[in-house]
């Protein structure tokens, strides 16, 4: 791993924990607007009505890429960010008055998607996302999710491999389904070409070589998750030097992209810990936080350095089964240093 793929990696932790301490901070708002979209939370069958939602949109999104129905998706997207974004900012402020930024959301997605803008509507969905899902999932819907989607990742990028299809449909779109992840300080997302990437997977080779290249600037390997939740490690085009003075022994790319889901479906437990947890809150301002939601964090921290230190080794991978395994296992094991006994842990003596 070279300078500044390890500035990368810690840019991508920073975009993960702004996200995870973002969900705590609207949580308890979010309850307190009643915005909690489900009349149990304790209910694991809100994880199946999810699960069902995401298989679902997983189907929607690939039939739209393939009968030529991109702009649909695309603006689907920065509708969902517009909405979303006015959820996060009509937390702290009047209703009326979280549009106008919500609307800005949406209108610096369609006229200017650099990667600093998909960036800022990625952590403001992903933060309101895990908030909402926070408040209402309780801990045994939440470690459903977790675990069904890790499976569910695994599956459909080591078998199926249909969610590498989406993950090539979306990147050209630039849209917030993923984080982007510059290495070098001119890189331009607008200025990259993602043309090269379409349908590699399926058998077509390009430059000899069987991963992605874009743009003949070394290899761009394509990994996602679950429905949107894509971990995509791209290389820019005709990256030779950048202006930080490495070149291309770097490994050849300018960016890597991780999927806005991978930073977001972690968080719930996150945020469910938090929520539904009875250990005892710890004394920090502006967030609600308890230690099995802080192991729950740093579980995903580790996942996320073991995923990305694959990533740079130039294969892909599926990320939800670190990222869900840490932040499920760090609530665990916080659970439990915190005295709570693991059945109660892990929401059984609730659903039953």
């Amino acid at each position: 791993m070279f300078p500044r793929e390890y500035r990368g990696v810690a840019f991508a932790v920073g975009l993960f924990v702004v996200v995870q301490i973002g969900a705590l901070a609207l949580v308890p708002e979010f309850a307190a607007s009643g915005y909690q979209p489900v009349e149990d939370p304790q209910d694991p069958t809100n994880s199946l009505l999810y699960i069902a939602a995401i298989i679902a949109m997983t189907g929607v999104m690939l039939a739209a890429f393939r009968y030529e129905f991109d702009w649909a998706i695309r603006l689907l997207i920065v509708g969902v960010s517009a909405w979303l974004s006015w959820y996060v900012f009509a937390a702290f402020v009047p209703p009326l008055v979280a549009a106008i930024p919500a609307v800005a959301v949406a209108v610096g997605l369609l006229v200017h998607p650099e990667w600093y803008v998909i960036d800022a509507a990625g952590v403001l969905m992903g933060a309101g996302a895990a908030g909402l899902f926070g408040i209402s999932f309780g801990l045994l819907p939440a470690l459903v999710l977790l675990t069904f989607l890790a499976v569910y990742d695994a599956i459909s990028v080591y078998g199926t491999e249909h969610m590498l299809s989406l993950a090539e449909g979306v990147m050209d779109l630039r849209i917030p389904v993923v984080l982007v992840i510059p290495l070098s300080a001119s890189y331009s997302l607008l200025d990259d070409d993602f043309a090269a990437a379409n349908d590699v997977h399926e058998g077509q080779e390009q430059d000899g070589d069987d991963d992605i290249d874009a743009g003949n600037a070394g290899d761009d390997d394509i990994d996602a998750g679950n429905a949107g939740d894509d971990d995509i490690d791209a290389g820019k085009s005709d990256s030779e030097e950048t202006d930080d003075g490495d070149d291309a022994a770097d490994g050849g790319r300018d960016a890597f992209f991780v999927g806005l889901g991978d930073a977001v479906i972690p968080a719930v437990m996150v945020a469910s810990a938090a929520t539904f947890s009875p250990a005892a809150a710890l004394a920090v301002p502006g967030i609600g936080l308890n230690f099995p939601a802080l192991c729950a964090m740093v579980g995903t921290v580790v996942g996320l350095l073991v995923l990305m230190r694959w990533v740079m080794k130039g294969r892909a991978h599926a990320g939800l089964p670190l990222l869900n395994g840490g932040a499920i296992g760090g609530y665990l094991i916080g659970s439990v240093v915190a005295g709570v006994p693991l059945v109660e842990a892990l929401g059984l003596t609730v659903a039953f």
